[in-house]
């Protein structure tokens, strides 16, 4: 019986060996690996799912944490994430928060969970730094429509 080339991912070792070998292909943009780059993602996933757990980290440091681990800087988020300077500035500084699209484009890019960047955070606004919640001020309030 011949050897699979690719497995069940086992350790840190062949799940680091795996996302570097998605990159080659993804790079490459060559159709005819479309299928190998599948079955690999499944098992990254696979992994990211069994032995990650960003139930405690926050988006933001999470976001901050896999920029660093990817060599990425502010300015390869405006790409990324086809979004303005200032409005990268804004996220990675706790002043806005992140949208449904931007999670998505976030967790394609790093091929993990959306959910890893869709948790509550605090939000920090300068027009109301003076109250202890300002993430309160990010929410929606109900308002009393009077009718004359």
């Amino acid at each position: 019986m011949e050897k699979l080339k690719y497995t069940v991912i086992k350790n840190k070792i062949q799940y680091d060996e795996y996302c570097n070998i998605i990159e080659e292909l993804v790079s490459k943009g060559d159709e005819r690996f479309s299928d190998e780059i599948d079955l690999l993602t499944i098992l990254v996933e696979k992994w990211d799912h069994d032995h990650n757990s960003f139930e405690d980290v926050d988006p933001i440091e999470l976001l901050k944490s896999l920029m660093e681990n990817n060599n990425l800087k502010a300015k390869d988020l405006v790409e990324i994430l086809e979004l303005s300077k200032g409005t990268i500035s804004k996220i990675m500084n706790y002043q806005k928060g992140l949208s449904k699209e931007t999670i998505r484009k976030l967790s394609n890019h790093f091929n993990i969970s959306q959910e890893a960047f869709n948790r509550p955070y605090k939000l920090v606004s300068e027009v109301n730094k003076h109250f202890r919640d300002a993430s309160l001020m990010n929410t929606r309030k109900k308002l009393k429509k009077e009718f004359v």
